[in-house]
């Protein structure tokens, strides 16, 4: 049984308290799915989500905003249970995260399939030569009469390959860099969208390589302002980036309980693992990472949802240590599983798979790095 007692933080509301133990129930029944055919394990995973009515919480259809607590407490207890029913509910949000934040009425009939589980959503930011630099995109948009021409490519896109609607990040020209690019919502059977890749990684999620060809796109499929895209882009993320963390930390939870049952039940030279005091300090050094994290995550949602217009800050140190401590965690778990904690189909071997992505993704641990350095480099040099 993980350790529930952090809901109790003040971070946290009664509804909240309610949402984990409600999806806890849930998962302990529907979950996990067996994952040997990817592509139609996320479908019915989507599909499972928004019947129980879960995919809700990834839109603003009853509220003005998101709600990152909710986020973070389904990601984490998603996580805990199946890594991949994690990748199906993030995505609907990151994926409709424009349009949550700045579609407008046409653009969100979309959320309600989204959140029925009746379509699936993409996110289509990173690019060949600029993952992490999306300033630097070169795929373009260019004005065609009412419409736009898309040319380009996108790599290592979620759920490519089985979306039924993307949301697309082009440069419009209106400036240089960051102050020229756009944000589209793109319907996965538009004329020009091509499937290039699938691409296939560690811990098996949809992902593809997109490219477009001369690809039409009419004018109100515009999300926001033209050139206002790359504020758009970093809206989504500084919502989302802490429900990475929260992912991490499912993930770490899990792999704590699997060490705790190992080393209580596993017995050597006569006692059981746990009963070491260096097998003991490895479960402390665990604890410890992942109420530090906990508190991290928690922190910055609760930033958020009280209602700071950005929480970069908070949420990149949330998701820098979340990843992080995670790997760390779980390596300590396969450690004290020894031999069967690299065999496939433990739990662990799982969990180590599954998290090493995390620490790359919506911002590489490096690239948290740059940014809290500049927000604490910014207030020093403002005086506060």
């Amino acid at each position: 049984m993980p350790d529930r007692s952090f809901l109790d933080w003040p971070f946290l509301d009664t509804a909240h308290r309610e949402l984990a133990s409600a999806l806890d129930d849930w998962c302990a029944t529907h979950l996990s799915v067996d994952h040997s055919d990817v592509d139609a394990a996320c479908r019915q995973l989507v599909t499972d989500l928004g019947a129980a009515g879960w995919l809700r919480h990834t839109a603003n259809l009853d509220q003005p905003t998101l709600d990152v607590r909710s986020l973070c407490l389904v990601r984490e207890t998603l996580a805990r249970h199946d890594g991949l029913a994690d990748f199906a509910f993030a995505m609907q949000g990151l994926g409709m995260g424009p349009v949550s934040l700045f579609g407008d009425a046409g653009h969100r009939e979309w959320l309600t399939k989204t959140t029925e589980g009746s379509a699936i959503a993409g996110f289509a930011l990173s690019e060949p030569a600029s993952g992490s630099d999306v300033a630097n995109m070169s795929t373009t948009a260019k004005a065609d009469g009412n419409g736009w021409v898309i040319d380009g490519e996108k790599t290592w896109i979620s759920n490519g390959g089985i979306a039924d609607i993307y949301t697309l990040f082009a440069r419009t020209g209106e400036g240089p860099g960051a102050k020229g690019l756009s944000c589209f919502l793109v319907p996965a059977d538009t004329p020009g969208l091509e499937i290039v890749e699938r691409l296939d990684v560690i811990a098996p999620h949809p992902l593809a390589r997109l490219r477009f060809d001369g690809m039409k796109l009419p004018g109100d499929a515009l999300i926001g302002t033209a050139g206002k895209g790359f504020g758009i882009a970093m809206a989504v993320l500084d919502v989302f980036r802490s429900t990475v963390g929260a992912a991490a930390l499912g993930f770490a939870r899990r792999a704590l309980d699997e060490a705790l049952t190992r080393t209580s039940q596993r017995e050597l030279f006569g006692a059981p693992l746990a009963a070491m005091q260096t097998v003991q300090a490895s479960l402390a050094e665990m604890a410890l990472d992942i109420d530090t994290s906990a508190l991290l995550i928690y922190r910055a949602a609760w930033t958020k949802d009280k209602g700071a217009a950005r929480v970069s800050r908070e949420a990149s140190m949330a998701k820098l240590h979340a990843t992080e401590t995670a790997q760390a965690v779980i390596d300590k778990a396969v450690q004290l599983h020894g031999g069967d904690g690299v065999r496939t189909g433990v739990k662990v071997e799982e969990l180590y798979r599954e998290i090493r992505a995390l620490r790359i993704y919506e911002g590489a641990s490096e690239v948290q790095k740059q940014i809290i350095a500049r927000q604490i480099l910014d207030t020093h040099a403002a005086g506060g």
